[in-house]
């Protein structure tokens, strides 16, 4: 059976880089582009009326922020996958990002098959994040696990069942919610479930966040899978 092509929203104050995205993106198959929009305000009615299955979106934005309107979404649309593409390198655009709920970070300079393979993997449930900027927030990672006091972490993690752990530690492998599922033995559906479980009892926003959770929590080791 065919797969569906995935329902893009693009939102970018630049006209200019927005028709020439659509031009782009507009010629593979594996997409349908469903709107476009100017600034965070609009893609917030948009994503309402148009229900795409990702949104590419700016960082810095008038009317409404990239970062701004991704806190929104992820109040009013849990489960929408939001990758931000910008020229911002700036480690307060990526982290301020991260901490609203997207779900990807890429520079401008991307070439079109490894942004149509990016907005393809976040629809799997993976997070997606540009090299260079992957680095600085792994080192952001790395100084939070220095910083941060072990106790409290602990008293969270306890609230997890071993199966959300073993979500958890698998998240921050870098797998898939598909490859999860398949480690585990379980349905794509059950992982999310799962996700969503992890996500309300440490009260985190996104999958990125799960993952420095558990870098910080010392939680990253192998998992044998359950069957």
């Amino acid at each position: 059976m065919t797969q569906s092509p995935i329902r893009l929203l693009i939102v970018d104050d630049h006209n200019l880089f927005r028709q020439g995205l659509i031009r782009i993106l507009g010629d593979y198959e594996q997409l349908q582009i469903v709107g476009q929009a100017a600034n965070g305000q609009d893609a917030l009615a948009l994503v309402e009326q148009l229900q795409p299955d990702v949104v590419l979106m700016d960082v810095n934005m008038p009317v409404l922020s990239g970062p701004d309107a991704v806190r929104q979404l992820r109040a009013r649309f849990p489960g929408l996958p939001v990758v931000m593409l910008t020229v911002s390198e700036r480690d307060d655009d990526l982290f301020d990002a991260i901490r609203a709920g997207a779900q990807g970070y890429l520079l401008k300079n991307v070439g079109a098959a490894e942004l149509i393979d990016a907005i393809q993997r976040v629809q799997d449930g993976e997070a997606i994040l540009a090299p260079s900027m992957a680095v600085r927030l792994l080192a952001e990672f790395r100084t939070l696990a220095e910083q941060a006091p072990s106790e409290p972490q602990k008293v969270q993690v306890d609230e997890l069942s071993e199966r959300e752990l073993d979500v958890l530690r698998l998240v921050a492998q870098g797998l898939s919610n598909r490859e999860i599922a398949d480690a585990l033995g379980l349905s794509e559906h059950t992982v999310k479930t799962h996700l969503a479980n992890i996500l309300d009892k440490l009260h985190l926003r996104s999958r990125a966040h799960a993952a420095a959770y558990a870098v910080q929590a010392g939680l990253v080791r192998e998992v044998q899978a359950k069957r």
